[in-house]
């Protein structure tokens, strides 16, 4: 369902995949010189200097939003570490260096949001259809445990099908307020929303039927 438009400026050309957006709006409080939602087009890559833009495309929390600038020092790098945020009765949303393995090819990515209620049209990435079925889940609770531990280098994601979404990398898992929960190195994240052990898997995918 990906429907990518390109924006193209003196600076920087900023790419826009429709489908992955749910409008999060940190692009228009950040940068309302280049992001207005009310105007036609609603991308002006110039409106901004191409660094503050960048910067704020950094914050779009769904991916939906990437640039290519002509300073190459403004190019995006991963975060640090890989750090995925289960937001109450909402996505996961993934920050780092991730691959994931799509059924048209390999995607790179440094930010995503990934479904986890098993209702969005844009599977395996969220489309905001948890508000429409009323889904809940307040997310993990915090863990002194796993704090201090590092998450860095590469991750591969995987959808199984009809099934959860593989991890193979170290991740951090925080809650909707930041805190850590836990680290894991392999792990499966259920994408059906039935999981009595969210946001991990626990099999619930083949008692619903699920498909994705």
């Amino acid at each position: 369902m990906s429907k990518v438009r390109e924006y193209e400026g003196q600076g920087i050309t900023i790419l826009y995949d429709v489908a992955r957006c749910f409008h999060a709006e940190e692009c228009i409080h950040g940068a309302p010189g280049v992001f207005q939602k009310d105007a036609r087009p609603w991308v002006s890559p110039d409106g901004e200097n191409p660094a503050k833009t960048a910067e704020v495309i950094h914050r779009c929390p769904t991916g939906a939003l990437h640039y290519r600038a002509k300073d190459a020092s403004l190019n995006e790098e991963p975060d640090a570490e890989n750090t995925v945020t289960v937001t109450a009765n909402g996505p996961l949303l993934m920050r780092g260096d991730m691959e994931i393995s799509l059924s048209d090819g390999l995607l790179k990515e440094t930010r995503a949001a990934f479904c986890r209620c098993g209702a969005s049209a844009n599977k395996p990435f969220c489309d905001d259809s948890h508000y429409r079925i009323g889904f809940t889940d307040p997310g993990p609770a915090a863990s002194d445990a796993a704090n201090g531990e590092a998450a860095n280098g590469p991750v591969t994601l995987t959808l199984a099908p009809n099934g959860p979404l593989l991890a193979k990398g170290a991740v951090i898992v925080r809650n909707g307020d930041g805190q850590t929960a836990s680290v894991v190195t392999q792990t499966a994240f259920c994408r059906c929303g039935a999981s009595a052990n969210k946001p991990f898997c626990d099999g619930s995918h083949k008692r619903i039927g699920f498909t994705g």
